[in-house]
C-alpha cells in the first residue's frame, strides 16, 4: 500500500488480504477499509472483555475463545480470518496471550 494515505495497515491485516505469493486478493482501498473497521472493533471489544473478565470470571483464553466464536458466525460482518486477526489484535491491547483460535463449527468455508 504505498499510495498517498496516512493509514498505515500493518502486515499482520495484509496478510488476511494476501494470496500465498503475497499479492493483494483485493483492493488496497478496500482492505485500508477493513483494517479500520476491524482495528476499531478491537478497539472497542477491550472494555466488554475486561468486564466480562471480572463478572464472568471465566479465563483470560476463555472470553477470546468465546469472543471469536460470536465473530465467526454470518452475522457478524466479518469474515473468519478476519474474526481470527480481531481476537488476535484485542489479545494484544489486553496484554493477554492469544489462545489458538480454531473456527466455529458453524462457520461457513467460503473465507
Amino acid at each position: 500500500m504505498d499510495d498517498d494515505n496516512q493509514i498505515h495497515v500493518p502486515p499482520s491485516f495484509m496478510a488476511v488480504y494476501s494470496d500465498a505469493r503475497g499479492r493483494l486478493t483485493e483492493k488496497a482501498d478496500a482492505v485500508r477499509t477493513r483494517y479500520e473497521l476491524c482495528e476499531d472493533l478491537a478497539g472497542h471489544l477491550v472494555e466488554h472483555a475486561q468486564t466480562l473478565y471480572h463478572v464472568q470470571a471465566p479465563s483470560e483464553s476463555e472470553i477470546l475463545r468465546r469472543i471469536h466464536a460470536g465473530l465467526c458466525t454470518a452475522e457478524s460482518g466479518v469474515s473468519v480470518a478476519e474474526a481470527t486477526w480481531i481476537v488476535t489484535r484485542l489479545a494484544e491491547l489486553l496484554v493477554w496471550q492469544c489462545p489458538e483460535l480454531a473456527p466455529a463449527k458453524d462457520a461457513t468455508a467460503s473465507d
